[in-house]
């Protein structure tokens, strides 16, 4: 049996992993409110956040890149 794509497992992280950013952007990255919005501990998504090696800074520098590819402007990091 040949399999195509990534596996259900991988694809399941990732969808989590996004849910989780979202989760902590809406709540302005307060692990308890986004727990509670997740319907999970705060022990929980302190798990998550550590197993997808989630960060603020990069998860924003992430997306200012994102923007920065979209619009072709030049975007710095404040010190």
């Amino acid at each position: 049996m040949e399999t195509s794509g990534p596996s259900l497992k991988s694809r399941i992280e990732e969808l989590e992993k996004e849910e989780i950013v979202k989760a902590l952007k809406e709540c302005n990255w307060v692990m308890a409110r986004a727990a509670k919005s997740l319907g999970i501990t705060e022990r929980m998504i302190g798990y998550k956040i550590n197993k997808y090696g989630l960060r603020v800074k990069e998860v924003r520098w992430t997306e200012g890149a994102a923007e920065e590819h979209k619009t072709g402007n030049e975007r710095k990091e404040p010190h």
